[in-house]
């Protein structure tokens, strides 16, 4: 497996966010310091109140913060207007759901083009890179079916081909085995550990343990800090399927 290299791809320095509910002032994240670096597999956990969601948001650049900096493949995203952000989303940042998000009537291809329709690729561009994708979480056989004719596992490659066609510098998954069974989810994290093997940055929010336990490094929020910040052996997730 390939090691991080020097370049960060992330660097967050003194992050705060706070939101006004009623009468209270939530103060979700206190000054965080984090470097991530490039093919880094990284998971983010966190009981509830800790944080985490919010530090997704940030990360995702779905959210702006308060105070601090934010710089994302060596830009200063932390200051960017919505219409820069927006662009910078779709071309660094690969987002992964647990509810798969997919349209229904269209087939797995035709899904993972999508973000590319928004680039303004070229419909042959659109293709060839939606098929490499699809070839790379081992769909190029189903590649022409649609959810419905899917497994869930199925989908869930097709939402992470999807996060990869536009090549992110990141690739940021938020509870993805969420929605699957215990075979599923292990069948899903031996994609994401390909990738990460691959050279592909992982950044995965979860709160469950075991899920977390198949990146490199966990970091544990808590009120708003980093509590922990560990490296771990790497685990096997068996042959592929």
């Amino acid at each position: 497996m390939n090691g991080p290299t020097d370049a960060p791809v992330i660097r967050l320095e003194g992050i705060t966010r706070e939101y006004v509910m009623g009468t209270e002032t939530v103060r979700a994240l206190r000054g965080i310091d984090l470097t991530i670096a490039r093919n880094e597999y990284v998971a983010i956990m966190g009981p509830s109140g800790s944080g985490k969601s919010t530090m997704m948001n940030v990360l995702g650049c779905l959210d702006t913060p308060d105070g601090g900096a934010y710089w994302l493949n060596g830009q200063e995203v932390s200051r960017m207007i919505d219409d820069d952000l927006a662009r910078v989303r779709n071309r660094e940042i690969g987002f992964v759901f647990q509810t798969f998000n997919l349209l229904p009537r269209a087939s797995a291809l035709a899904n993972v083009e999508l973000p590319l329709v928004y680039a303004g690729a070229t419909a042959r561009q659109r293709r060839q890179r939606a098929e490499e994708a699809l070839s790379r979480v081992g769909l190029g056989e189903r590649m022409h079916h649609r959810p419905n004719e899917l497994s869930g596992g199925q989908r869930q490659r097709v939402a992470i081909a999807r996060a990869l066609v536009n090549n992110p510098s990141i690739l940021l998954a938020d509870e993805p085995t969420g929605n699957l069974d215990s075979a599923t989810s292990v069948e899903i994290m031996r994609v994401f550990g390909e990738l990460h093997a691959q050279g592909q940055t992982v950044i995965l929010v979860t709160h469950e343990p075991d899920i977390a336990e198949h990146a490199r490094r966990v970091i544990v929020l808590r009120d708003g800090k980093i509590d922990t910040d560990r490296l771990h052996p790497v685990r096997t997730t068996g042959a592929a399927a």
